[in-house]
């Protein structure tokens, strides 16, 4: 009884577009891992037969968190975000190297990745901090405290060597700032990046000279009070310390694989065969598809592995040839369906730990999604983070799920909130 009035409170458009967005995924694995020898997707030998398993753990999973009380995501939030800590801090000590980066937890024939549960755990944890009805947001303790929250798991990932899974962790300063906290970190890590690719792409002397151009417009502008001069002329001086700072960070603190793929995007590199091989062919599968797409399964360059690791963070290779220009599209309106949703129903929440963890996972969802497939079309460099519910991947499509069913069941309790 008590689960029908649960699945009755639900949102079922949500329900619908995972529901979707889960059966994609394992049609195009199906696509894309295709063996004529085990034809039957059920087969458990083969990637999407393992997908077909996963997406049924995901889905009992997903039923257990509607049985459980809503209060409990909020109550252990820290203890989540702990064991999150913990299982992070393993990986650095008995973690296995996959693709380049020791970020997976061998057990057996099952391997699991930290990194996608510490996501979850620091949106739960963020959420009930910034929560709290005694929380001063414009103290200097609470925003170290919610910065901390979200950096300690963003360090421990990139101590991993798994930069693209750190980047991920970023977006939780959008959510710090949704929620009132000023947005001079944020403004400061864009114009950092923006500085840092134009640095890289022009001489930096061409972008000191603008950065004076817009310090004397500034001037012009503001009101010239000592303590506002001061303060331009600083910002002035530690950006052109920064654009000089530009090679040297480029050349010795990335590696060498991850300059490749910066200078193969920003166009200084063309390399088909090495680093930009993947990205070379996914455009090329992606272009063949045109208008309308080839078929489901008709896909050449698909039928032929030409892309490698097309049934993970190529995925979407699968979609753009065998479906085209029009798939490609309606994926990606699911896509901003799903996060549109999510900050929709976070907007009606009453409990501000469902609209701070709501406003976390859409923004976990939409960097995934845009980063993934911006990478796959050459607009930005090969990070490695799987597509949510398409990429293959038990502990990726398990934590995603997770992410959607505890906030389904956020939502469906929120008229118990007062």
């Amino acid at each position: 009884m008590r689960s029908k009035t649960i699945i009755g409170k639900i949102d079922i458009w949500l329900l619908i577009i995972y529901l979707a967005l889960s059966l994609i995924g394992l049609f195009s694995i199906y696509a894309a891992a295709f063996n004529e020898a085990h034809p039957h997707i059920y087969d458990m030998s083969q990637n999407y037969g393992k997908q077909l398993l996963f997406i049924g753990i995901s889905l009992v999973v997903g039923f257990v968190i509607l049985l459980v009380d809503a209060k409990f995501f909020n109550v252990f939030a820290y203890v989540i975000y702990g064991l999150s800590i913990v299982s992070l801090l393993l990986v650095l000590v008995v973690g296995s190297k996959i693709s380049g980066s020791t970020s997976w937890i061998q057990l057996g024939p099952i391997s699991f990745q930290p990194s996608e549960f510490g996501k979850f755990g620091t949106a739960l944890a963020l959420a009930h901090y910034l929560s709290q009805l005694d929380l001063d947001i414009s103290k200097l303790r609470t925003k170290v405290t919610a910065y901390g929250i979200v950096f300690l798991p963003m360090l421990l990932v990139l101590a991993q060597g798994d930069a693209g899974s750190a980047s991920v962790f970023l977006v939780f300063l959008f959510v710090i700032y949704r929620e009132g906290m000023g947005g001079t970190i944020l403004l400061i890590g864009l114009a950092a990046a923006t500085l840092f690719i134009v640095a890289l792409c022009i001489s930096k002397w061409y972008v000191i000279i603008g950065l004076v151009g817009i310090f004397a417009v500034f001037l012009a502008l503001i009101n010239r009070t000592k303590h506002n001069v001061i303060r331009a002329t600083m910002l002035l001086i530690i950006s052109c310390a920064f654009v000089f700072s530009v090679d040297f960070a480029f050349n010795h603190v990335l590696k060498p694989h991850q300059r490749t793929r910066i200078n193969i995007v920003i166009g200084k590199e063309k390399d088909t065969k090495g680093v930009g091989y993947n990205l070379n062919q996914s455009m090329m599968a992606i272009g063949s598809g045109g208008f309308s797409g080839k078929g489901y399964m008709n896909g050449t360059m698909t039928k032929y592995n030409y892309v490698p690791e097309q049934h993970t963070d190529f995925i979407f290779c699968t979609v753009g040839e065998e479906f085209g220009f029009v798939g490609s599209s309606l994926l990606i309106l699911l896509y901003l369906a799903l996060v549109l949703r999510l900050i929709h129903l976070a907007e009606r929440q009453r409990s501000a730990f469902s609209r701070v963890y709501g406003y976390g996972i859409a923004c976990i969802f939409f960097y995934h999604f845009t980063i993934n497939i911006g990478m796959t079309i050459g607009l930005v460099p090969v990070i490695g983070i799987p597509l949510p519910f398409l990429s293959y991947g038990g502990t990726s499509l398990l934590m995603f799920s997770t992410m959607v069913f505890v906030f389904l069941k956020q939502d469906a309790n929120r008229m118990n909130i007062l």
